[in-house]
Formats: C-alpha cells, structure tokens, sequence
C-alpha cells in the first residue's frame, strides 16, 4: 500500500537533485480553479443573469504591464451558464472592485445608502433629506407593525384552551337563559280561556247569520211562486171573457135571423 501511495521512495547514494532538468513556465501561465462571480453580470448573447455567487469554473492569468500601486491585476476566464459564451472579467485594485473586460455587462442593484452619499457629495442636500425622511417615516411604520404583531402573539399565547371552552360554556348558558325568558313571557302574554270564548261567541254569531240567511231566501223564493199563480189566474180569466164574449156574439146573430 505505502509504495502505491507514493509516501516512501527510494533515493540512491549517488542521487543530486541539481541535475534534474527544471520546466520553464511562461509568465502569463493560465490556472484553472473553480470559484464563484464576484458581481451581477448579464450575458450579451443569451441574456442570462448571473446574480453574485454563482459557482463557476474559470481560468486566471496575471496582466501583463498593467498595475495599480505595485498591486498586480489578474484576469479571469469562464463561460455563461445558459449558453456558454465566454466571459472576462478583470479586478480593479483602484476601485476595490471588478471591471467586466468582454462578453458581458455589469448590473448594479440599487443602494440607498450609496445614493446618498452620491448626493451628498454632489450637493443635492435638500433631495437627500427628503429621502432620509421618508426612511425614516418607513422605519418608524414597520416597528409600528411589528410591535402590534408582537402583541398580537402575547394574547394568543396567553388565551388557552380551557378559558376558550369556558367562555363558549358561559355563553351557550346565557343564551339559553334569555330564550327560556322569551319563551315565559309568550306564556304570560297569551290568555287561553279568553280565546275559547271569543271562538264560542264567534260561533254562535255564525250559525245565527246562517239560520237569517236561510230564512230569506225562503221568503224571496214564497212571493215569486205567488205572483206566478196570480199571473197564469189573470191568463185563465182572459180567457174565459173572451169566449164569453163571442158566444154572447153568436147567440145575438142567431135570434136577430129568426
């Protein structure tokens, strides 16, 4: 196991490590390593965001001629995640920061607080107070709302689930309390022998209204028969005149001949 390790070599007595051939390696030697994006870049050919973080694998070179103070600038080589163009990025010792060289551009999220500095050191005081302002009138809201959920969760914590059952118990008992207490004065308020009464007198009116009501029309219906009698007596006598009468004619004729 150790001779396939490699931990233990042999080294002979006429072994002189000066003679080993030594590898030249160019200046700007390119090493390979993987790390993550250093800012929110945007790729040019697909337009992919890659937000600051990303895991990525690149290669670094040093700058050759290029320096800021004695400080030496690296430049990094990786490729886009969705379409895999490459991309080049380089550091900026000047602004402590890193400056995208090719395939790419910088997106920068806004920052308050460097906007303020900006105005301030531009000039602008009055638009930097009115922004301190509304910062803090949005401070002063959120510990505001903060503050009454806090509370909120206090009465929650200290309501529990026997007081909750009581409380519903009391008011089951409540409610039966007052609906016994409607229920008693309907009692009161209604008068059951009064009633009987009124129905029986009621009634009675009835029948006497019915028995009235039978009796005319019995009487309406005696005076048609009556005058019908009288008319088919008035026909008969008519009648009878009339062949009295022509009888009487007759006879007259008869003795006036003789």
């Amino acid at each position: 196991m150790g001779e396939r390790k490699g931990l233990n070599k042999y080294y002979p007595p006429n072994f002189d490590p000066r003679k080993i051939p030594r590898i030249r390696k160019p200046k700007n030697q390119q090493k390979k390593f993987r790390s993550m994006v250093p800012l929110r870049i945007r790729c040019n050919t697909c337009g992919n965001y890659m937000s600051a973080g990303t895991k990525i694998n690149c290669r670094e070179e040093k700058v050759i001629g290029e320096t800021y103070l004695g400080i030496k600038i690296h430049r990094f080589y990786f490729k886009c995640s969705k379409c895999c163009a490459e991309l080049i990025l380089k550091t900026d010792s000047k602004n402590s920061s890193y400056v995208v060289e090719s395939g790419a551009t910088a997106t920068r999220v806004c920052d308050h607080h460097e906007e303020e500095k900006q105005a301030e050191e531009s000039g602008d005081v009055m638009s930097s107070l009115e922004k301190r302002t509304l910062v803090s009138k949005r401070e002063i809201e959120v510990m505001a709302a903060l503050d009454e959920m806090k509370s909120m969760k206090s009465r929650r914590v200290s309501v529990s689930v026997d007081s909750m059952l009581e409380a519903l118990s009391r008011r089951h008992k409540a409610e039966e309390e007052v609906a016994k207490e409607e229920d008693a004065a309907l009692i009161k308020s209604i008068r059951f022998g009064m009633q009987r009464r009124i129905v029986d007198e009621e009634t009675d009116e009835m029948k006497e209204k019915k028995k009235k009501g039978r009796m005319d029309a019995i009487d309406e219906k005696k005076p048609k028969t009556k005058k019908l009698a009288c008319i088919i007596t008035s026909k008969k006598k008519k009648k009878m005149t009339s062949l009295g009468l022509a009888s009487l004619c007759q006879n007259y004729g008869a003795d006036e001949e003789d």
